[in-house]
């Protein structure tokens, strides 16, 4: 296809009315348990003390440059109150409660359906609730360039960051032919969760970019790639012609909702569409979705280990990530490359390399053996 370049400009004056975000904040966030819990997941849970949770940063640092009243939060119906209690100024109808958990490329389709019916000129970008981001300026500007262009051309764009080590908990694009746009390539190939080996060949290579999780695209574009790339998920919400009420909307969404499947906008973007592209960022960035992740974007101690919460009395302790409750006091010896986290009824102790799929089997086996509520 024909690639239109982007001539935006860096500046606040890019918050145009055709520009809308949608936050993605219905996972359980299971890899960061014992701390987040099925009933309180990561999204909600402030782990860097600076008084806002993930989500509510992640909408603070949406609403710099997008307009406030153009941001939804899709969501599952069990997590609904605590989205309405961290974001009271977010309107009512701006929050979307999945009846049933399908994963995020249903939820993104209902959200795409949304603005359309606000907007035939919209640009939206996907982001997940979960994220850190280091440098602001070069995210907002990195953004409204990928806005720009998604505006210009009928196209699927994700956002890549260079792996700065071998994390086989993350997505690698690997990049391919560039487009007339600066920085902006198709993509080759994708690789999700790679065995640690791999992930550093991938790094080495230079080719591949951490995936984001972000996508951006026009909502015609959007109904357009839902229709051609999951047939089985057609976007059903098209069939509600003209101008339908909320109620309607509901009725509808909750018909047809459980039917949709169980898929990721990762998994729908980069392994089941050829026409996605990736823009190459460099905005300092982290998904807060493993303890291996929370520890890499943590200031340490002097001996290289991150501590969360509680009073410590530390010896011969190096590259720990150490999370227990605020009125306990810890003391610790000879411990080095371990994840220490304590909440609500449950100690995890466990290597840090190559955590998540621990943990996975630990949830499955407590949750089992004890009861969800210590999943």
């Amino acid at each position: 296809m024909e690639i239109s370049n982007s001539n935006c400009q860096n500046s606040a004056a890019n918050v145009t009315e055709n520009n809308y975000c949608v936050i993605m904040a219905g996972g359980k966030g299971r890899r960061l348990w014992p701390s987040s819990r099925v009933d309180m997941p990561k999204q909600f849970i402030d782990f860097f003390g600076t008084g806002r949770t993930l989500l509510q940063q992640t909408f603070d640092r949406m609403s710099r440059f997008i307009l406030a009243d153009h941001i939804y939060i899709t969501t599952s119906q069990e997590y609904l109150n605590l989205v309405r209690q961290q974001l009271p100024q977010v309107p009512e109808e701006h929050i979307l409660a999945e009846p049933v958990n399908r994963n995020t490329a249903p939820a993104v389709a209902w959200a795409g359906r949304r603005i359309h019916r606000e907007s035939n000129d919209a640009c939206i970008v996907v982001t997940p609730a979960d994220q850190l981001v280091l440098n602001e300026e070069a995210f907002r500007d990195n953004v409204l360039q990928g806005l720009d262009f998604v505006s210009k051309n009928n196209i699927m764009l994700t956002m890549g960051v260079h792996p700065t080590r071998p994390e086989p908990g993350y997505g690698y694009i690997q990049v391919g032919e560039p487009t007339i746009a600066k920085g902006i390539h198709k993509v080759q190939s994708f690789t999700e969760k790679p065995e640690r080996e791999f992930a550093k060949i991938f790094m080495e290579s230079g080719e591949f970019f951490w995936n984001t999780g972000m996508f951006l695209t026009n909502v015609v574009h959007l109904r357009e790639w839902y229709l051609k790339v999951i047939p089985d998920m057609p976007y059903r919400l098209a069939n509600l012609e003209g101008h339908y009420s909320l109620e309607e909307e509901a009725k509808y969404v909750s018909a047809h909702y459980p039917s949709y499947p169980n898929l990721s906008m990762d998994k729908a973007a980069l392994e089941l569409s050829d026409n996605v592209y990736v823009a190459k960022c460099d905005f300092g960035w982290a998904d807060i979705g493993t303890w291996h992740a929370l520890y890499e974007c943590m200031s340490k101690t002097e001996n290289d280990n991150v501590v969360l919460g509680a009073e410590l009395i530390l010896e011969n302790c190096r590259n720990n990530v150490i999370s227990l409750p605020e009125d306990h006091i810890g003391v610790i010896n000879g411990m080095e490359g371990y994840i220490i986290v304590e909440k609500n009824g449950v100690l995890l102790i466990c290597p840090k390399e190559d955590s998540s799929a621990l943990i996975r089997k630990y949830v499955n086996e407590v949750s089992i053996k004890y009861g969800e509520k210590f999943a």
